[in-house]
Formats: C-alpha cells, structure tokens, sequence
C-alpha cells in the first residue's frame, strides 16, 4: 500500500538532487564527442510525426470513447517540467533522448502549489498551447488541489476554508477549460484519504462536488483516481475497496477511473482491475465507467510495496537496459487511443476487456521527476528513454 506523505511539487528548482552518478552516466550517454545543438525547426513538431499519438476510431466494444478518433495535444511551455531541460538541451543525443518525453502527450499537475486567483488563467494558457490551434485536440491534466494531504490528511479533516478554497479553486480550473476536450484525471493517489479520521467520507464529498462541475463542461471526461492493481490489494480489499470510495466520490458523474499513475504495475493487471472495477460497478447499478491507464512507468512491472528498500518505492531505480534483470522502473506503452492494439502484445483475453473498459493508455505518471514530484531529473530521464523497451526507431 502506498504510504501517504507530503508532496514537493510547489517550487520546481527548490529540492536540490546529489546524485553521485550524475556524471558517469552523461559520460555513458554521449555518443563520441556529442556534438552541439540548439533546438532545431528540423525537429518534429509537438503532436506530429515520429512522436504523434496516432488517431484510431473508436472500438466499437467501446463506441463512446471520447479519447478516440482526435489528436492528443501536446504542451510546449514552462509549466511543464521536462520541457525547459529539453529546450536548452546542449548536446544532439541530449535532446534526442529528453524529446521522447517532452514531445508525448501527457498529463500537467496542477495543485495546490497554484493560487485560487492564477488557476483559470494557467489552465486556460495551457489549453491553448496544448491545442495549438485546434479545438478539436484533446488536453490532457492532472488536479491534484486536496488540502490536507499526505501525511497530514491522516490526521485532521478539511476546515470549513480549505473546504470552500477547494470549491472556488476547482470552479477556476473548469472556467479556464471551458469548452475544451479535456481528460482530466481527479485527486491522484485518492485512496490515500481513506485513513482520514472520518474514512475519507470530507474528502470524497469534495471530490464528487468536483467530478460534478468539471463534467458540467460540454467537453471534460474526468477519471478519478482509483489506485491500482497492487494498491489497495485483495488483503486490503482490493477493487471493492476501490469501488466503494469511487462510489463515495461521485463516479456516476465522471467519465470512470483512473489507474496506476504513481505504481508501476504490469498493464495487463491493470486492464484485469479495471475490468474489475467495471463490474463491481455494474454490480451497484453504475453503468458505462471506464478507465485510462497510466503506462509511464511500467515497462518493467512490479509490485509497489515489493521494491527494496522501501523508502525508495517513489523514487525506484531506473533500469540500466531494456532486458536489465533486476527490479526497476522503465517507460511503458506510449500514449494511445487505440487499447488492445497487437503491438502491446496482450493476450487476446485481456485485449477483449481492454478494447470495452480502457479509454486509452495515458501518462499522468512523472517517473522523470525526483521521487515522483519535483524537480525533474534529466539522468533519471536518459535513463528512462535508454532502457525503454518500446522505444520507437529513431
């Protein structure tokens, strides 16, 4: 089970990283002399070519996709972590390597590191980057706004200020998508509320006030967050545990559920839990829920609470090879539309629950940054593109 604790996400450039093997592995990287490079208009554009997200139809298992059958737009700006590292990138292999993250559609955490008076101005500014033009393209963000949290919201409930801060804070953000086609994935790591001293109940009321408003926008699909296949596990009550606080956060107004997005769990268990979930749901008279998947951090699986030693499970070792034999964290399937397609390699049974359960496989997952959080990491992320098993040819 994923530990709750604070989250250093407030100033980017504040954690200050020693990392020993900083510059063996730049040295390991550069190919020969590493020439020189400055951002090139040679470069694929965000959202085309080599790094575009291809646009599939929706499965007719899964006809009301709203992920499917429009481009998934990329944000080109500040606000995103691995962007700036990629734009003053100094060396060509450098640049290379970091566009295989900073050039992918993926989700912006937005949180509480962001005032009640700037969150519609950010999140309409990022809207409008990530379309680049196009109203028709998907923007991808994560709203990560609960207060207390980690350690903290274990041990008191929301005032009555934070309870109205959260409201006003979540209006903004729905006010600056507006009519967008916007997934949003709600409160990652949500089930950690459930040690409040209520069991959550403050924190899920809040949640399905937000599932509410944000799904009140003509265009938003919301995804709360529903842990994952390892989190909580069957001795902890596994996916009904999951449904029943889905349930308590409003689910019957949101697009479904989110999984993984802080684990690293095999993305064949995490299409079984969803399915699982789905039914439960059914079960309870809730209809039509699906999932998107994070596959960030899962092209080596494992599960969470294994890895050792465990005051490093958010910060996991990165894999010095696709076929590295030890357990460590790797990039997984790259943002897709298209599910069950043959190249993840599924088998047919879980291709079929994928097809009907799974919007699309997204990366809301940050395993590029420090401990999951801030700052970004640029030998975490070589690193990661390296070891990739899925790594497209260049």
């Amino acid at each position: 089970m994923r530990l709750p604790r604070p989250r250093l996400r407030r100033h980017p450039g504040r954690v200050a990283v020693a990392l020993s093997v900083g510059a063996l592995l730049a040295a390991s990287y550069a190919p020969g002399a590493g020439a020189a490079s400055a951002p090139s208009a040679a470069d694929p554009a965000p959202g085309t070519g080599r790094y575009e997200t291809p646009v599939v139809a929706a499965d007719p298992a899964n006809p009301t996709n709203p992920l499917a059958g429009r481009r998934w737009g990329v944000y080109t700006g500040t606000m995103e972590q691995s962007w700036r590292p990629y734009l003053n990138a100094d060396a060509a292999w450098k640049k290379n390597l970091l566009a295989e993250i900073a050039l992918r559609p993926k989700s912006k955490w937005f949180g509480s590191w962001i005032g009640e008076r700037d969150i519609e101005g950010m999140v309409r500014e990022y809207v409008r980057s990530s379309q680049a033009g196009d109203p028709d393209a998907l923007v991808q963000m994560a709203l990560f706004r609960m207060r207390p949290w980690g350690s903290e919201v274990c041990e008191r409930l929301p005032t009555e200020a934070e309870k109205a801060s959260y409201k006003s804070w979540i209006a903004g953000a729905a006010r600056g998508i507006g009519d967008a086609h916007a997934a949003v994935v709600l409160q990652p790591d949500l089930l950690v509320a459930r040690c409040a001293p209520d069991g959550g109940q403050a924190v899920a009321w809040l949640v399905a006030w937000a599932t509410r408003t944000l799904s009140a926008q003509p265009h938003t699909s919301v995804y709360i967050d529903a842990g994952a296949h390892d989190w909580p596990p069957p001795s902890r009550g596994g996916a009904k545990a999951a449904v029943d606080y889905l349930v308590k956060s409003g689910v019957r107004a949101a697009r479904g559920f989110a999984m993984n997005g802080t684990h690293y769990s095999d993305v064949r268990l995490e299409v079984q839990r969803a399915a699982e979930i789905d039914a439960d749901l059914r079960r309870r008279g809730i209809e039509g829920k699906k999932a998107v998947i994070s596959t960030s951090s899962n092209g080596k699986p494992f599960v969470f609470g294994a890895y050792d030693p465990q005051t490093e499970r958010d910060n996991a070792r990165v894999c010095r090879s696709a076929t590295d034999p030890q357990m460590c964290v790797t990039l997984g399937i790259p943002p897709s539309m298209d599910p069950d397609a043959p190249a993840w390699g599924l088998p047919a049974d879980t291709a079929a629950q994928a097809a009907r359960v799974v919007d699309g496989y997204v990366w809301f997952g940050r395993p590029w940054l420090y401990n999951q959080a801030d700052p970004f990491v640029w030998t975490r992320a070589y690193q990661l593109v390296r070891s990739w098993p899925l790594r497209p040819p260049a």
